[in-house]
């Protein structure tokens, strides 16, 4: 197998999700595989669900993850749509020893973000951009002249007058839950999306994660003053960027360190 295929897994609240990614291209070789994840989400039962899509592909080398919490130095410093057990667990450490790889973690957000703005629509954006990935939760990614601040956490924002995080009244999770239409959904976006420009003053918001496909459902409800616009690699950009990144981190898994420079 070609050396600048890694295999990338993004982790989320529903499914976890993995692919063989070329990192030379930004491109998925073969087909995504995806699992459900276990209910409850514990660090035992996602690690199990983790080692069952490494073994999918029978794959033995290093293996980038995008996980659904603030990590910080490979541990995890939230659990919002995850069990509660997580927090403080080194999640690189429990997930190497599940599937005998060595395995690297970074934010799922973050990580859909950067294959966003590296592969995707977000290439070559300039300014204030923000990629907000919608899903079980509402995930974020901020970029600064193309520069990553990282776990930026906007699905946990309180809206104005409301009692209640951003992600709890907006997420995808929340719209199956609750039956809402297109329409209700979409202005209840609308809102956040105001409040986010009064935060932030972005020149761009990019949508991702699953809903993003469906932004011709709500788009005619969205009235800001900056351009919001769906992403193109949806449910890819968390396994193509965390073996982006992963390939980065690891210059000897590259043919050569020009392509680093390249890449960088």
């Amino acid at each position: 197998m070609k050396e600048s295929i890694i295999l990338g897994v993004d982790i989320g609240g529903s499914g976890i999700k993995g692919g063989l990614i070329d990192i030379t291209t930004g491109q998925m070789i073969g087909e995504r595989f995806r699992l459900e994840t276990p209910q409850p989400a514990t660090p035992e039962a996602m690690a199990q669900t983790f080692a069952a899509v490494v073994a999918h592909f029978e794959w033995k080398g290093a293996v980038g993850a995008g996980f659904p919490a603030i990590v910080h130095n490979g541990v995890a410093m939230s659990a919002s749509n995850i069990h509660e057990t997580w927090i403080g667990i080194q999640i690189e450490r429990l997930l190497s020893e599940a599937t005998g790889c060595k395995v690297h973690v970074v934010n799922d957000a973050d990580a859909a973000g950067i294959a966003i703005m590296r592969y995707g629509i977000g290439k070559g954006e300039k300014g204030v951009v923000v990629v907000l990935t919608i899903g079980t939760g509402i995930g974020s990614a901020m970029f600064v002249d193309g520069q990553l601040v990282p776990n930026t956490e906007f699905g946990h924002l309180y809206m104005r007058n409301k009692k209640e995080v951003a992600e709890k009244q907006i997420s995808g999770g929340v719209r199956k839950a609750q039956g809402l239409s297109w329409q209700s959904w979409g202005k209840r976006f609308n809102k956040y999306l105001h409040h986010l420009d009064r935060l932030l003053s972005p020149d761009l918001v990019i949508l991702g994660g699953g809903d993003s496909k469906y932004f011709d459902q709500y788009e005619k409800y969205i009235n800001v003053d900056y351009i919001v616009k769906p992403a193109t690699y949806l449910n890819k950009a968390g396994a193509v960027s965390t073996a982006f990144m992963l390939g980065k981190q690891n210059r000897e898994i590259l043919p050569n360190d020009s392509l680093v420079e390249k890449m960088a």
